[in-house]
């Protein structure tokens, strides 16, 4: 089969297309014959290696894992003995190390049955991205109904999902982003828009009761003159320049901050989970949430996405097809 591998960090000109062998299943594992996978900034990280202290797991000369993509749509093929919620036709998506391949193995947790109202590309755009914007403003966040949300990076591929999923969730939505993507953040629900190129988001008012930072290098403590008293800010990643710890720093300062101050700082960090997937299949097949997509391209293009995302150009997602 096909798949796209990387034996050193570098340049997305490392990543390469090659045959390698089919994976095996396992007793709990489902193969599935990917249709389409997504990519994220997730992706650039890893073929960079950056920021370096990600190498103390990754490998500190060499990726120990040389296979790429997580997010992924396709069908099942084969099933382990012990799993019980699929079996072959079935078709699922999910997130799961190595989906930029025409095949991959994963645990039955990985994934669900696919949106039914979803092609296999638009499908791909959702696990990471919508699980990371659902957790985020969930879990994380904690918001609540009648509670004033700030996007900050709504335009992305997690931020249009935490758009509309907060608007669900019954919250007043304020994304911000550049003035060519304030339409878009608008059509997909938010109530105000902040174009961060004409206006500063620490001076509106009223102050916000959860802040999802997904993109830009504001730090927390500039963050915090948007946030009420006892408002969240809840850190996903956003932008760095610093090439040793990268956006870490930022977490690290959250971290010291808050045994000073009365907001809580929190990093989040996204889990996979078969319910969470389950409950954005609802969501999308009642119309509650829909995938943005950028572009569509081939296996064979995965390095021209990659370096595609990792300039910050994508209003959504990008979409390999397999």
């Amino acid at each position: 089969m096909k798949a796209i591998v990387y034996y050193k960090y570098g340049s997305p000109d490392v990543v390469k297309l090659e045959e390698v062998e089919k994976p095996i299943v396992t007793d709990d594992g489902v193969l599935v014959r990917v249709r389409a996978a997504a990519v994220n900034p997730y992706d650039w990280h890893f073929v960079r290696g950056e920021p370096y202290f990600m190498r103390l797991v990754a490998g500190l000369r060499a990726p120990k894992n040389n296979r790429l993509g997580v997010d992924f749509a396709g069908e099942v093929e084969a099933v382990g003995k012990d799993v019980a919620s699929f079996q072959p036709g079935d078709q699922v998506y999910g997130f799961a190390d190595g989906a930029f391949a025409e095949y991959l193995s994963a645990p039955q947790s990985a994934m669900a049955i696919k949106p039914a109202n979803l092609s296999f590309e638009q499908a791909a755009a959702v696990p990471l991205a919508a699980l990371t914007a659902l957790q985020g403003l969930r879990d994380s966040g904690q918001l609540q109904a009648g509670q004033r949300v700030l996007i900050i990076g709504a335009s992305g591929g997690i931020g249009t999902f935490a758009v509309q999923i907060g608007r669900e969730m019954g919250a007043h939505v304020t994304g911000v982003c550049s003035t060519p993507n304030v339409e878009l953040v608008r059509s997909l629900g938010a109530h105000e828009v902040i174009d961060y190129t004409r206006q500063d988001f620490t001076q509106t008012s009223p102050k916000f009761d959860v802040i999802l930072q997904l993109g830009g290098m504001d730090s927390p403590a500039r963050c915090r003159r948007a946030l009420t008293p006892q408002g969240k800010l809840v850190l996903s990643s956003g932008e760095s320049k610093g090439r040793w710890i990268g956006p870490l720093s930022r977490i690290i300062q959250a971290s010291l901050m808050n045994s000073f101050v009365s907001q809580s700082m929190v990093m989040l960090g996204t889990k996979r989970s078969q319910p969470d997937l389950n409950y954005l299949r609802e969501m999308i097949e009642t119309g509650k949430l829909k995938p943005i997509i950028d572009r569509v391209q081939p296996l064979s293009e995965v390095a021209d996405a990659i370096r595609y995302v990792e300039k910050a150009h994508s209003r959504g997602k990008v979409v390999i097809r397999t």
